[in-house]
């Protein structure tokens, strides 16, 4: 009979990198999805791997920093398991300096960076250079280039996460909740394709909008909510420029001749994964400030909803007395950011039983 010695529930990024670094760790891993592989806020279409603003620092922008600058590996490493890209690449971005307090907020914030990026990446203020058919006009003339920054594609890096883990022996299952309920807090996952299995480990759960709501419901207060999110995808090839962030729009062109553009963020919908008048807005705004989306064609839409942990910051640790269980949720907007270090701490949690999750990121912090 075979045995799991970890079993992740969700396979949305947190769940799936988690399990991946397990696996890559020699761990048996079986991860178990309700629906498919990123069907929820995973399968969006931006993936900006973008850092925090390098001034009042703290344990959450280290976290940040450490995971951003271990993401070229980590892809690495997936890809050389899966056979398939991800679609990483540490491209930058450009910001727009629109008056003289921008400009002098971009060099202030510049020395943070030199003193906390600690010269692995520069967050610099520049004029006129090669990328300036694809930067969005300044007024000022001037740019924010942070080096930092990186894009990944997301469907086809959940898709490569869950191929490596297959690759190395673990057992990824898609569809295990075919009814549709909603997954609760120590509920057994049915047998269905592992009925040949037995759980013999700790159940980490990174199940996102649903897991917030399962453990608002077991401890009896809110721990987060779901944001809604809307996402355009443009047929315009830029696979080599940088990111934009432009009136609080993130631009990122991707390696495929296409260029992502979001989000939304939601609090009152009517429905969670429809597209609606929002987006419409977000498309116009996009050729508005991005003259070279102007006239492209938008070929994909996206709608979903994301979860925020009431601490802002991605919640991690043990499920409050429920012994072997354990919780990594709340990636609102940075998931795919922070993924590689939240899967690097938690699986020396899980699996070594060191505990290196920083203040601020702990599963009580929400509470």
């Amino acid at each position: 009979m075979a045995t799991a010695d970890v079993t992740v529930m969700g396979g949305g990024i947190f769940g799936l990198a988690i399990a991946w670094e397990c696996t890559r760790r020699g761990a048996r891993v079986r991860l178990i999805e309700r629906d498919c592989i990123g069907a929820g806020a995973s399968g969006g279409l931006v993936g900006a791997l973008a850092p925090h603003v390098p001034e009042n620092w703290n344990t959450k922008k280290q976290f940040q920093l450490e995971s951003l600058l271990m993401a070229k590996d980590f892809w690495a490493g997936v890809q050389a398991a899966s056979g398939a890209d991800p679609g990483y690449a540490r491209t930058g971005r450009l910001q727009p300096l629109t008056d003289d307090r921008a400009v002098a907020q971009a060099r202030a914030r510049a020395e943070g960076a030199a003193q906390h990026w600690r010269g692995c990446a520069e967050w610099r203020v520049e004029s006129a250079g090669r990328d300036d058919d694809w930067a969005a006009p300044s007024p000022t003339g001037l740019w924010l280039r942070d080096t930092l920054s990186a894009r990944l594609h997301p469907r086809r890096a959940t898709a490569a996460l869950a191929a490596a883990i297959r690759a190395k022996g673990g057992g990824v299952v898609e569809g295990a909740f075919p009814e549709a309920a909603p997954m609760r807090a120590g509920q057994e996952p049915p047998a269905g394709i592992f009925a040949n299995a037995k759980s013999a480990g700790p159940v980490i759960w990174a199940t996102g909008v649903q897991g917030l709501a399962d453990l608002s419901e077991a401890v009896g207060r809110p721990v987060g909510s779901a944001l809604k999110g809307q996402a355009a995808l443009f047929a315009h090839g830029a696979c080599d420029r940088p990111q934009l962030f432009v009136d609080a729009l993130h631009i990122v062109p991707q390696d495929d001749g296409t260029v992502a553009v979001g989000s939304t963020s939601e609090r009152d919908f009517a429905d969670a994964t429809t597209t609606d008048g929002q987006l419409a807005d977000l498309i116009e705004r996009v050729r508005a400030v991005c003259p070279a989306l102007a006239t492209a064609a938008v070929i994909d839409r996206w709608a979903g909803l994301r979860p925020r942990a009431a601490s802002r910051a991605p919640m991690l640790g043990h499920w409050p007395e429920r012994t072997d269980h354990f919780i990594a949720n709340g990636g609102f907007k940075i998931g795919f950011g922070m993924a590689p270090k939240v899967a690097e701490v938690m699986a020396d949690l899980v699996l070594e039983g060191h505990d290196r999750i920083p203040a601020g990121f702990r599963v009580e912090d929400s509470f």
